[in-house]
């Protein structure tokens, strides 16, 4: 049944029934970038703390000057709001989590779950898009586990603003962009893979035989 509906929507746009239950594929989808996403964010607190415990400490994801976690985390950008930034993703994928865990089991969530779900993480992209601006012109460096977290970030962003907005919408441009949402988000990860590569071609050139 989930399935006529999404179809329905997708070739009808607005003409779809929505009782506020998502496909299955779509909480799974949700639960696990919630849990990748959790788990880089708690192996970076993790980290933190050991490097305040001993200033020697070598990060377990810095791998080379470029991919050096090291590096990020003892910035102030790393301590915007004056705690370390994973705080932030421990208690904001929880929340992920638990929505995506309600979707798979079919459970009916109001609109308005989906609407706060598209309003943070539109907020936590934001702050995703300053991070990889100042990690590749500020600082210098990549944390490979931001890194996760970012790759994470803005699927579940399209999930739900898809949920929130477009899905059964009538609106031309929202059918638009929900035919074209994933290849939107690819056309995002190859941008932010030649700006990375870009900024560190001296280092990444070096390696080359």
């Amino acid at each position: 049944m989930s399935e006529t509906i999404d179809r329905a929507d997708v070739e009808h746009p607005g003409q779809g029934p929505d009782d506020g239950r998502a496909s299955t594929a779509t909480g799974i989808a949700l639960t696990v970038l919630g849990v990748v996403a959790l788990i880089a964010s708690f192996a970076l607190i993790v980290e933190r703390v050991r490097l305040l415990i001993d200033p020697s400490y070598v990060p377990s994801c810095s791998l080379n000057p470029v991919l050096s976690c090291g590096s990020v985390m003892t910035s102030w950008q790393a301590s915007l709001f004056g705690f370390p930034n994973p705080l932030i993703g421990l208690m904001s994928f929880a929340v992920v989590v638990t929505i995506g865990v309600l979707a798979a089991a079919r459970v009916s969530l109001p609109r308005w779950i989906w609407g706060g779900l598209a309003i943070g993480t539109l907020l936590g992209a934001i702050f995703v898009h300053w991070l990889i601006f100042q990690s590749l012109y500020r600082i210098g460096a990549l944390c490979p586990y931001c890194m996760v977290v970012w790759a994470c970030v803005m699927p579940i962003l399209v999930i739900a603003c898809d949920r929130a907005l477009l899905a059964g919408s009538d609106n031309q441009f929202f059918y638009w962009i929900r035919q074209w949402r994933w290849s939107l988000l690819t056309l995002w990860y190859v941008a932010v893979v030649i700006l990375a590569l870009a900024r560190f071609w001296d280092y990444w050139s070096s390696l080359l035989p």
